[in-house]
C-alpha cells in the first residue's frame, strides 16, 4: 500500500481530539499525549493513515465529503452504509476467531468530512502479491493464496445466505447497463458495440440459471485491492462499502475476470490465468455440501460476471487504449458463453 508522508497531525486540530479521546482508547487505552504521523493512501476516497509512535497503534481515516464527492447527504449515506457493513460482517464470523477477518469500525463522525475510522491490518494486498507472483513465476504461491480466498468468500457468502429469497438478475443487468454508458461516454465503444451488450444482457436475463440461486451479501468490490493475505490461510478486508445483497458469483465471477486481467497485462497471454481460475472456482466449491454440482453451477453463471468485470477495468484511463480495447472485446466473448 503506497503511503504519501505528511508529517505529524497537530493537536490544535479537531481530529486530533477526536482519535485522541474517542479512537485511541479503544485501541491502547487512554494516552496523555499522543503523537500521530499522517500518511495519505491511494484510493477512491481521501484515505489516510495516522500512525500513533508511542504506542504503535495505527488506524485508518477515510474522509466521504471532499472533492471528489461534495454532497453531504450522500457521502453521509456512504458512510453510514459502510460502517454499518462492516460492523455487521465483523461480528458475523469475522471477528479473528478464525484466519478471515473483517476490519473493526472504531467510529464516524460527521462534523469532520463524514469521516469513518477503522482499524489497520497488517499484510500484503493481493495485488502486490499477484503482481510479485506473476513476475517471479511462483505458481504455488497463487494458488495457496487463491485456496484461502475461495475459503474467506464462501465464508462471507455461507454466513449470510437468505435461502428464502431468490436471486434478483435485474440487479446486475442494471450494473451492466451503467458499464456500457460508461464506456459509451469515453468513446471506448460505439453505438454498434453497445446493441450488441445490450442484446447479450437481454440473453442473459432469459437464462432461468441467472436466477436460480439464492442470494447472499457479496462483498460488492471483490478486487485484488480489497483483500490482505497473512500467514497460512488468513484473508483480511477492510472495504465493504459496494456491500450487496445478489449473486455469490458476483463475487467470484469478479475474481475470475481480475485474474484474467491480471494475467493478461503481464504475460499477454489470454490462456495464462485459466489454471488459476479453474483452481479458485474448485476451490471455492469444496465448501459446500456437493462440490462437482457447485462448481458446474457456478461455472455457467460465471463468464457473466467475468464479462462485465472485463467492462468495468476497461473504464480506466490510466491502462493503454489499445489493452482497453481489447478487454472489451474478451468482454464480449465471455458474454456470448450463453450456452454453458
Amino acid at each position: 500500500m503506497e503511503k504519501h508522508d505528511l508529517g505529524n497531525l497537530s493537536s490544535n486540530d479537531p481530529l486530533y481530539q477526536y482519535l485522541k479521546y474517542e479512537i485511541q482508547p479503544q485501541l491502547s487505552g487512554f494516552l496523555d499525549r499522543p503523537r500521530y504521523r499522517v500518511s495519505r493512501l491511494n484510493g477512491s476516497n481521501d484515505v489516510y493513515l495516522y500512525e500513533e509512535k508511542k504506542s504503535g497503534q495505527s488506524m485508518i481515516g477515510k474522509f466521504f465529503l471532499s472533492n471528489r464527492e461534495p454532497d453531504p447527504a450522500v457521502a453521509s449515506r456512504r458512510l453510514e452504509r459502510e460502517y454499518n457493513n462492516l460492523a455487521m460482517m465483523h461480528n458475523n464470523g469475522f471477528d479473528g476467531s478464525g484466519p478471515h477477518y473483517i476490519a473493526r469500525p472504531l467510529g464516524r463522525n460527521e462534523d469532520l468530512n463524514r469521516l469513518l475510522v477503522i482499524e489497520f491490518c497488517r499484510g500484503e494486498l493481493m495485488s502486490t502479491l499477484l503482481n510479485r507472483a506473476i513476475r517471479n513465476r511462483d505458481d504455488k504461491l497463487i494458488y495457496a493464496k487463491l485456496t484461502a480466498l475461495a475459503w474467506f468468500l464462501s465464508r462471507f457468502h455461507n454466513n449470510t445466505a437468505m435461502t428464502e429469497w431468490r436471486v434478483d438478475f435485474n440487479g446486475a443487468c442494471s450494473y451492466m447497463d451503467s458499464l456500457i454508458e460508461r464506456l459509451r461516454t469515453l468513446n471506448e465503444i460505439d453505438n454498434s458495440c453497445a446493441d450488441e451488450l445490450y442484446w447479450l444482457r437481454d440473453r442473459w436475463r432469459e437464462q432461468p440459471k441467472m436466477w436460480e440461486d439464492c442470494q447472499v451479501f457479496a462483498h460488492g468490490d471483490a478486487t485484488p485491492d480489497n483483500f490482505l493475505f497473512g500467514d497460512g490461510m488468513s484473508v483480511i478486508s477492510f472495504d465493504l462499502e459496494r456491500l450487496r445483497r445478489a449473486d455469490r458469483v458476483f463475487d467470484t465471477g469478479r475474481i475470475a475476470g481480475e485474474l484474467f486481467h491480471s494475467f493478461l497485462l503481464a504475460t499477454g497471454g489470454k490462456y495464462a490465468a485459466e489454471p488459476f481460475i479453474g483452481h479458485f472456482l474448485w476451490e471455492y466449491a469444496c465448501h459446500f455440501p456437493d462440490r462437482e454440482r457447485t462448481f458446474e453451477q457456478t461455472t455457467r453463471r460465471v463468464p457473466f460476471y467475468m464479462g462485465i468485470t472485463l467492462l468495468r477495468i476497461a473504464r480506466n484511463s490510466w491502462l493503454e487504449w489499445n489493452y482497453r480495447l481489447r478487454l472489451i472485446h474478451e468482454a464480449k466473448l465471455c458474454l456470448r458463453r450463453l450456452s454453458l
